[in-house]
């Protein structure tokens, strides 16, 4: 049999889509997640270990019981607003924690690493599309710790071999096309499952923060990318990697701008509901347009979105919050 695949965060939004769809792909999975932000019962497609990056001997353990063929990490946190607050709790978890992996993987000689890493390691956008060239600039700790961990890993596949793709997203969103998996994020920060709740009943309304930017509606432009598309790109640069491919670094976007009003006004057509809007001011350091330039992804891995339209990343997102309405 093949080597299992580690999954780090696997019982998290993305992880635990990412367990299902290599499954799918015949791979058997070991989930290693400490379940601060993620669920048992999402990880049911993997072997679920229950522990934290900062154990160095349950990873030890780990690694010492079966050899893995690769490790994909999504264990971090993400919380923009929260790492301004608490800037210690991202460094340790998102940078001291990933090392603690990456010597764990060094003792045991797994040499091959996949990266959940994001748009915000760029800060204020110079232009857009943003490609891999755009300068990086983080303006938070949470985009700063994920640039920390892309410069630990050129310097450990410069002295130790380890070759990694640092895939960096720009707005994750929709639920698994069957329905089985979804967003579950407490508290929830992320817009389509904000106005979905209000769609639901289960928020009283949706909050735009400023319609005065430099775009044709006035509300800020986002790439939103279907979370299935974004799993299939990990899929294939783990192939890439266990074919012995070179470290890379990618965004991943489906390079189409959404407005915050195109998403509400979709989302009221989708659900049929009427969705009540409270404006807002401006929120500091809001972009007025991020859209991903993702021609390195297409071109080196092959990757094509399949879900790229927004109605039906908000079809799909809509039919999990549904089921959440009556489960939680």
């Amino acid at each position: 049999m093949k080597d299992p695949i580690l999954v780090v965060g696997g019982a998290g939004y993305i992880g635990s889509h990412m367990v299902k769809m290599l499954a799918q792909a015949g791979h058997r999975v070991v989930v290693l997640d400490n379940l601060c932000t993620g669920f048992a019962d999402a990880a049911r497609y993997g072997t679920l270990v229950e522990g934290d990056l900062a154990d160095s001997a349950l990873l030890d353990r780990l690694f010492g019981e079966q050899h893995f063929a690769a490790v994909l990490h999504f264990a971090a946190l993400s919380q923009v607003g929260e790492s301004m607050q608490i800037p210690a709790r991202y460094y340790r978890n998102n940078v001291a924690n990933t090392l603690n992996l990456l010597d764990a993987m060094d003792r045991h000689g797994v040499r091959s690493f996949l990266f959940s890493s994001t748009a915000a390691i760029f800060g204020e956008p110079e232009y857009t599309p943003i490609d891999e060239a755009h300068p990086t600039r983080p303006i938070n700790p949470y985009g700063r710790s994920k640039r920390m961990v892309e410069e630990m890993l050129g310097d450990l596949g410069r002295s130790q071999g380890l070759r990694a793709v640092c895939l960096r997203y720009f707005n994750a969103a929709g639920a698994d096309p069957e329905g089985e998996l979804g967003e579950r994020h407490d508290p929830e920060s992320h817009l389509i499952p904000l106005v979905l709740q209000a769609a639901s009943g289960r928020r009283p309304q949706i909050a735009v923060f400023g319609s005065d930017y430099d775009t044709p509606d006035g509300t800020c432009i986002r790439d939103y990318i279907h979370v299935w598309d974004l799993c299939s790109a990990h899929l294939l640069a783990l192939e890439h990697l266990l074919d012995g491919g070179a470290s890379l670094a990618l965004n991943l976007g489906n390079g189409l701008g959404f407005s915050v009003q195109e998403v509400i006004d979709t989302a009221r057509r989708v659900t049929g509901k009427d969705i009540p809007v409270r404006a807002e001011a401006r929120r500091p350091g809001d972009p007025a347009i991020l859209v991903a330039d993702s021609q390195q992804a297409r071109s080196t891995l092959g990757w094509q979105p399949q879900y790229a339209e927004l109605d039906t990343i908000i079809a799909h997102a809509w039919a999990w919050e549904q089921q959440k309405g009556k489960c939680w």
